[in-house]
């Protein structure tokens, strides 16, 4: 009967969990994780990861979109040098987050093994962009293979959420805000003084039932169709507009995000709060409690911990405009992040 123990003790491990997958048993995704210290985390929203086909890998050296034989490191920058973009001298479009670390930590995720905890301690903020670009895919063109720049998640105007880049790593796309933030590029073509209302009479036009919807120029469609993961979508703001209000004192005017957009960036923010909780549900306020739709005094943005604006962050930027509507989102965020962890409303 000696034979037998090897064999219950096989089992009994068996059992606890310590042997509970075959070698090269296939794991599959659920579709709505995003990677944060290479940990997944669920949004209940669709996410395509840079590892996904059809994602955007902010990783890779090469040009995204460039004839294959003319992507590679050489020739971009060569062609960045032509158009007079500097800072080329590193191939990577992200960095190291090294701010505020000792050498030993330093030393510890210099090769990017990131613990959650130490990124849980320097992660406090998320900003929130509009592209100018319209699509998602469109905008890791630009920022990947003209700008030499990144960003953590894309939100197409389907509500697809691509994340380019793990969230340990610090994306160039808010400049003093890197070091401890997160960043969004939500697809939306921008704001313009109303006077001067750029491509919005070009991109938003009136269908039969007098509604706005988004039409693309044909530069950015993909084989004659747009470049969305949901078939046959068509978008449309989430209120009537164009929408006009201030930002960095000046009067501005753009066109709405979708609701696909809203409720996508309510379950990606909803996610980020919780996974690193200094991130709180809350946006830049005054003494009354309203908007401060310019950006923050020093003190104010070194003291802040929540959800911003690229242009909380830079005086010379406007995203992600007027039409945000902070409100709404906050709401949503607290009410779908669990119970335990939820801030009250202030």
């Amino acid at each position: 009967m000696k034979f037998l123990a090897p064999v219950f003790l096989i089992a009994w491990l068996f059992a606890c969990g310590c042997a509970s997958h075959r070698p090269g048993e296939q794991l599959v995704r659920m579709g709505d994780e995003i990677v944060i210290a290479g940990q997944l985390f669920h949004t209940g929203t669709p996410v395509v990861l840079w590892t996904d086909p059809g994602g955007f890998d902010a990783y890779r050296v090469e040009r995204r979109f460039a004839p294959l034989d003319q992507s590679d490191w050489t020739a971009t920058t060569a062609a960045w040098t032509k158009n007079g973009l500097k800072d080329t001298n590193s191939p990577n479009r992200y960095g190291l987050r090294q701010k505020g670390l000792d050498p030993q930590e330093l030393d510890r995720v210099r090769g990017g093994a990131w613990p959650l905890a130490m990124l849980r301690e320097r992660i406090d903020q998320f900003v929130l962009h509009f592209d100018v670009c319209g699509t998602s895919r469109q905008c890791f063109n630009i920022l990947h293979d003209h700008r030499g720049l990144s960003v953590h998640f894309m939100i197409d105007l389907d509500g697809t959420i691509y994340q380019t880049l793990d969230v340990k790593e610090r994306a160039r796309h808010a400049t003093i805000a890197n070091d401890r933030s997160v960043g969004v590029e939500i697809a939306n073509i921008g704001a313009y003084p109303p006077s001067r209302p750029g491509p919005l009479d070009r991109w938003y036009q009136k269908d039969e039932s007098g509604r706005e919807r988004v039409v693309l120029p044909e530069h950015l469609l993909v084989n004659g169709e747009p470049p969305f993961r949901t078939k046959q979508f068509v978008a449309r703001p989430a209120r009537a507009g164009p929408i006009v209000g201030e930002v960095q004192g000046d009067k501005l005017a753009m066109q709405d995000f979708t609701p696909e957009q809203y409720e996508a960036l309510a379950r990606l923010t909803a996610a980020l709060c919780v996974a690193l909780p200094r991130i709180e549900p809350d946006y830049p306020r005054d003494a009354q409690g309203k908007l401060i739709p310019k950006q923050l005094p020093p003190e104010h943005f070194a003291a802040f911990h929540g959800i911003l604006g690229h242009y909380h962050v830079q005086a010379n930027k406007n995203d992600p405009g007027p039409a945000m509507n902070w409100d709404w989102l906050v709401e949503r965020v607290r009410e779908l992040m669990p119970s335990s962890v939820r801030v009250k409303t202030p």
